[in-house]
């Protein structure tokens, strides 16, 4: 699965983009937050208010409860405001 960090997301895990493969268990965008936030300092400062964050799998905008089991892209990026 690829994963894509958008803002300060991707200033604080220090990436723009990663390939994983999905973890057993981990079936929802919380999931994978958690998970990635136990993986170091950067993920877990990134993550540590799930509140901020927004994410899409598959270029799709989906809640923290979607199943993202399926996807071939997550991504996360803070919310957008528009003008």
């Amino acid at each position: 699965m690829k994963l894509l960090y958008f803002a300060w997301l991707r200033e604080r895990v220090g990436t723009g983009e990663e390939t994983i493969d999905l973890p057993g268990g981990v079936t929802t965008a919380k999931d994978l937050m958690l998970w990635l936030s136990q993986r170091d300092e950067g993920y877990a400062y990134a993550f540590e208010d799930p509140q901020l964050i927004r994410v899409a799998a598959n270029q799709q905008h989906v809640s923290m409860e979607a199943d993202i089991s399926g996807a071939d892209e997550v991504a996360f990026f803070p919310p957008m405001t528009g003008g």
